[in-house]
């Protein structure tokens, strides 16, 4: 029986708790998860893309499962390269489903084999988005809860150099 594997892209800047729940329920589903950070030279990105992969590895470094990478360029073609068939999408609340629900018909336009996958993120992290975390940390709000520890020491340094 082949490896059930899928791509859960995203931009991780930075990667939260919510993330790491969505990562979490997919490895219930899937044998490996391929946790793809998205390089788009038109966002300003708090964290690099070498901030965010170093982020990223160092919060999975002990889970054989869940493979680092980052992509730029279509989604579609990243899956092609790396001959997987299935995106995992986390879905907070109605208006992530429209946009998500969009880019998910889109890709399937493009590519009619691949297929995505909504997840629901446990309850307490519903809310939580790198958007939101980046803001409450700037104000200096707590953002402990939200993300893991290695974000909240990041976020620590890089505000300090401001």
């Amino acid at each position: 029986m082949s490896e059930k594997i899928a791509v859960y892209p995203g931009s991780y800047d930075p990667i939260t708790n919510g993330h790491v729940d969505i990562i979490k329920r997919g490895l219930k589903i899937f044998d490996k998860i391929i946790v793809a950070a998205l390089e788009n030279p038109s966002k300003c990105y708090l964290f690099s893309l070498e901030e965010r992969l170093n982020i990223l590895k160092e919060c999975f470094k002990d889970q054989p499962a869940i493979e680092i990478d980052f992509f730029g360029g279509l989604l579609v073609e990243y899956l092609k390269l790396k001959k997987v068939g299935t995106v995992v999408r986390g879905l907070r609340a109605i208006s992530d489903f429209e946009i998500e629900f969009q880019m998910a018909l889109m890709n399937r336009s493009i590519e009619p084999e691949f297929e995505t996958i909504f997840l629901v993120p446990s309850i307490k992290y519903s809310f939580v988005s790198s958007r939101l975390v980046k803001e409450v940390y700037k104000l200096g709000g707590e953002v402990t809860a939200m993300v893991p520890p290695l974000v909240d020491q990041k976020l620590k340094e890089k505000y300090a150099k401001k």
